[in-house]
């Protein structure tokens, strides 16, 4: 017998697969993002690296899992609008699957997203010395960081007066590699801008991440960012519990 989390899990992915507006924007956009800077932008950044694709990919997969944890923001805000949740929490199952379900749900469809932009930077170049368990590492951060993102789109999901508000949150998120070693180094940057980039969680798992794929000498970036997702996930997690239980009356 399937669990309640599990029947609900479908319920989400099936929508998913049904809209095509939502693998256009999660999908697409950090590609053509991608290859903007690459073959527009590339020639003129000094990131210290042959091809730049290898620096600049660690960033556009965090960017694009921003992107994409929104949705869990606007199905939540869908489900509690239309009176869908409310009959959920009334039915005799175990009410935390109906976030649960979400949750996994950003999980499996970042996963999606995260493979098939690795696939296109393949095509554009992207290469990697990265053994099995670097791979392994860099999924395990990347999961955690949609873990963290997601439990925080929660919160607005269940919140929101509008559908615009329930997503409003995801804009800085998105826009937060672009002042981080996400694109050049921060070494470049002006001293205000360099502190604040070298401090913020986007640098440190970017270089958490590029080091994993490349080099393989993490240092304190990987504790540094396990520090960051594990941190924001447990606060997130926190608040969105406590919004749900409001819900529950």
């Amino acid at each position: 017998m399937r669990s309640i989390t599990g029947i609900l899990l479908g319920r989400l992915m099936r929508n998913i697969m049904r809209s095509p507006d939502t693998i256009i924007t999660v999908a697409i956009t950090p590609i053509m993002m991608m290859l903007l800077f690459v073959y527009v932008f590339g020639g003129a950044i000094e990131a210290g690296t042959d091809n730049y694709v290898n620096y600049l990919l660690p960033g556009i997969l965090l960017m694009a899992i921003a992107s994409g944890v929104a949705y869990t923001s606007v199905r939540l805000f869908t489900d509690v609008k239309s009176g869908l949740m409310a009959r959920f929490i009334t039915m005799p199952i175990k009410r935390s699957s109906v976030l649960w379900a979400h949750v996994l749900t950003s999980l499996a469809s970042n996963a999606l997203t995260i493979l098939i932009v690795i696939l296109v930077a393949l095509l554009m170049g992207f290469r990697s010395n990265a053994d099995i368990l670097d791979w392994l590492s860099v999924a395990g951060i990347l999961g955690l960081f949609t873990l963290a993102l997601t439990w925080l789109a929660v919160i607005p999901g269940l919140t929101a007066g509008s559908m615009e508000g329930a997503t409003a949150y995801s804009y800085p998120l998105v826009f937060l590699p672009f002042i981080s070693s996400a694109f050049v180094p921060t070494e470049t940057m002006p001293k205000v801008v360099r502190v604040f980039a070298e401090n913020q969680p986007v640098t440190s798992i970017v270089n958490a991440i590029r080091a994993l794929l490349y080099d393989g000498s993490v240092g304190n970036d990987i504790w540094m960012a396990l520090a960051w997702c594990m941190g924001i996930m447990l606060v997130a997690y926190f608040f969105a519990s406590k919004q749900f239980k409001r819900h529950l009356g």
